[in-house]
């Protein structure tokens, strides 16, 4: 039996897939119809707080960056590709931008170069958040300095390589290194044993 995470709908006796139904729900949107706006939101709005509230810190302005998402769904939905990973791409991308806005608004925070200490792989945070132990991971990135956080988020849950998360941030590809060490070490000192399980061979210091 299909779970709701990858299967949405039953159609003509079959299962459609998240991305046909965003899809579906998607050319709905272009004539205006308000039922599939509001299917839309229920289904991707926890995910756009999600990288809003990392992205940011911030409560009010992670709620905003979601409506501005919202706003903008709304007014380009019917020229939005989906492709096998439907609509939520798309809206990531959007809340990241938007975020990056009001970052860069509030102020410039200098980085300092540093060897880093250990490659992690970028899939590797991603499986210990969706483990049971998500909400201390998200309290220990809420800890981190901005552009830490900022560097982490866009690395291991946005999914975008380093020399983007450069481009994003307006830093050099080794102060992205120099971020992403200092905010592995943060969050190992701060979740120890959680770290220690995700990986077991790491046998690095704090």
């Amino acid at each position: 039996m299909a779970s709701s995470g990858d299967r949405s709908a039953i159609v003509k006796g079959g299962w459609m897939t998240t991305a046909e139904d965003d899809r579906a729900l998607l050319t709905r949107l272009a004539d205006r119809d308000a039922g599939a706006f509001r299917v839309l939101v229920e289904r991707h709005l926890p995910a756009i707080l999600g990288t809003a509230r990392r992205m940011l810190r911030d409560e009010a302005e992670a709620e905003d960056v979601a409506q501005e998402c919202l706003v903008r769904l709304w007014q380009n939905g019917s020229n939005i590709e989906v492709g096998n990973g439907g609509l939520k791409p798309w809206l990531r991308r959007v809340a990241v931008n938007l975020s990056i806005d009001r970052i860069r608004s509030r102020r410039r925070t200098d980085v300092t170069d540093e060897v880093p200490e250990q490659v992690v792989d970028a899939d590797q945070l991603e499986a210990l958040e969706t483990s049971d132990m998500s909400a201390r991971v998200n309290a220990a990135l809420m800890m981190l300095p901005d552009r830490q956080r900022q560097a982490l988020v866009l690395f291991h849950f946005e999914g975008l390589s380093q020399s983007e998360v450069a481009a994003i941030l307006g830093v050099t590809d080794e102060a992205v290194e120099s971020l992403l060490s200092r905010a592995r070490r943060a969050i190992r000192t701060n979740l120890k044993d959680e770290w220690r399980q995700l990986l077991p061979g790491d046998a690095g210091g704090p």
